[in-house]
């Protein structure tokens, strides 16, 4: 047995997951696949062209400004409380642990929907591309590629966190790379029509006239940047994780804003700025069309890009779910089978077993009980309602936490007035995911997307009698859900499965 192998068979380590696996470059990497920054600049951020048209870049710089008032919150508790529960830990820190079971139980829900979201998106791109050059191949045979991609994330999951961040830095490089080669190649193209106009509301679309054009394309660019906070579940299995969160969180939001400013600036100058508002996910005026219809082959590397990005985010955010359902399993709010980690690997085995099935089932139940594509609009309207709110709660908690238990490093500016501007940032983003016409841009979402408020309730709802019980039964598991277990003066104790307990 080699020493590093010994060092992680004995000690704290190998009585939860794997202490000291990883570092800030595979961290930093979880946080941006979780972003998808190739299919966020390939189909997210394009809706937002509706709107802001040619003055886009302007809009994604503001939603960049305004993400990092939230990511500024998240790192600064992921240097605080570095736990596997990450937002479940911060706002029961922050604001009570009552709330913090509650976001808990919903980032946990929707973080183990989002890999189905993504095997759907993999399997309508993958099968209308291929019908799309070859005819004969079927245009709704989408669902082996789903399955085959189901298959390689929970391969990866099972081999532990240093597999599933490598595999996940690998695809990020990729996918980031062939995006920004494409943009300084448009960059290049566009030759004199390159313009800082862009950054100005003179080239909004028609009905959307100046800085509401500007604002509406914002508040759907918001969305693309869902993802930044995907580091922190992997505190406990991170070298230096108060140093490497904080860097990690706040440097991808920050890396991948600025990437998306980069590319949504290339393409507007090179496609024109005054058409820029004809500009969305698929088409001729689409970054696939534009790829297709001016640089040969290289549409191939887009669309391996897209589809890179799908797997990547499946992947981190599976590896969120995963740690996520494994902190609450081990104080024993959730299920605590989900707390069984493999002897060698040290990954939550029994939560990866439940992830698969969950995505399997959910890519098959609703892929064919609607269709692909719908299905992928109904999950992502679930997941996003979710993780915005969770985003404002946890904005609120960066303030209660420096407030109540660290008001001897409280800086107002950082832990008061960003955490401030986060909620009016992300609210606006919320109304939107959520259908309510609150702005006249924002459209009343129709069957079966409108049916994800009720999902969403009924979870919830679930959630609160769940929450009832524990407080009455076992207050103390409520009460642990503010427990930073890299804190305890010593280690937990495993049962003969594996599993962790007090």
């Amino acid at each position: 047995m080699s020493g590093e192998t010994a060092r992680e068979s004995a000690g704290p380590a190998a009585t939860g997951l794997r202490r000291d696996a990883i570092g800030l470059r595979e961290v930093l990497f979880q946080s941006i696949t979780a972003m998808a920054p190739a299919a966020a600049v390939a189909a997210s951020i394009p809706s937002g062209a509706a709107f802001a048209g040619g003055s886009l870049p302007l809009s994604v710089l503001i939603a960049l400004v305004a993400c990092l008032f939230t990511a500024s919150c998240v790192a600064e508790l992921a240097r605080e409380l570095p736990a596997a529960g990450s937002m479940s830990t911060y706002v029961a820190q922050g604001l009570h642990p009552a709330v913090g079971f509650l976001v808990g139980w919903g980032y946990v829900f929707v973080e183990s929907l989002v890999p189905p979201l993504l095997l759907l998106q993999l399997g309508f791109t993958t099968a209308g591309t291929l019908h799309q050059e070859w005819a004969s191949y079927p245009a709704d045979l989408w669902w082996p590629w789903a399955l085959a991609g189901a298959a390689v994330i929970a391969l990866s999951g099972y081999l532990g966190v240093r597999a599933s961040a490598r595999f996940g830095t690998v695809l990020g490089v990729f996918e980031v790379l062939v995006l920004l080669v494409f943009a300084i190649w448009l960059i290049g193209r566009a030759g004199g029509d390159n313009t800082l106009s862009v950054f100005g509301t003179s080239h909004t679309a028609e009905g959307y006239e100046g800085l509401s054009g500007v604002f509406a394309g914002s508040v759907y660019t918001v969305l693309a940047f869902a993802g930044f906070e995907a580091a922190a579940p992997l505190a406990e299995e991170t070298r230096n994780p108060r140093r490497t969160m904080h860097r990690a969180v706040l440097g991808s939001a920050l890396a991948i804003g600025l990437f998306y400013v980069l590319t949504t600036y290339a393409m507007a100058v090179y496609y024109g700025p005054d058409r820029f508002g004809e500009f969305g996910a698929s088409g001729a005026a689409s970054w696939e069309g534009v790829a297709r219809a001016s640089f040969g082959l290289f549409w191939v590397l887009v669309f391996l890009a897209v589809v890179n990005s799908a797997i990547a985010n499946a992947n981190a955010c599976a590896t969120v779910s995963t740690r996520t359902a494994f902190a609450l399993a081990r104080i024993r709010v959730l299920p605590r089978f989900l707390a069984v980690l493999h002897p060698k690997y040290r990954s939550p085995v029994a939560g990866i077993a439940v992830q698969t099935v969950i995505a399997v089932g959910a890519v098959l139940g609703l892929g064919f009980a609607y269709d692909p594509v719908t299905a992928f609009l109904l999950l992502a309207t679930v997941i996003v309602t979710v993780v915005i709110g969770v985003y404002i709660v946890v904005n609120l908690a960066c303030a209660g936490y420096f407030l109540r238990r660290r008001r001897e490093a409280l800086k107002p500016v950082r832990h008061l007035l960003l955490p401030l501007l986060g909620i009016i940032a992300f609210v606006p983003a919320l109304l939107t995911a959520a259908g309510l016409p609150v702005f006249d841009f924002v459209s009343e979402l129709s069957a079966p997307v409108s049916y994800a408020g009720s999902v969403v309730g009924v979870w919830m709802a679930t959630g609160v009698v769940v929450l009832v019980v524990l407080m009455r039964r076992h207050p103390e598991r409520i009460a642990d859900t503010a427990r930073v277990h890299l804190d305890d003066p010593s280690p937990t104790s495993p049962t003969p499965n594996g599993a962790v307990q007090r």
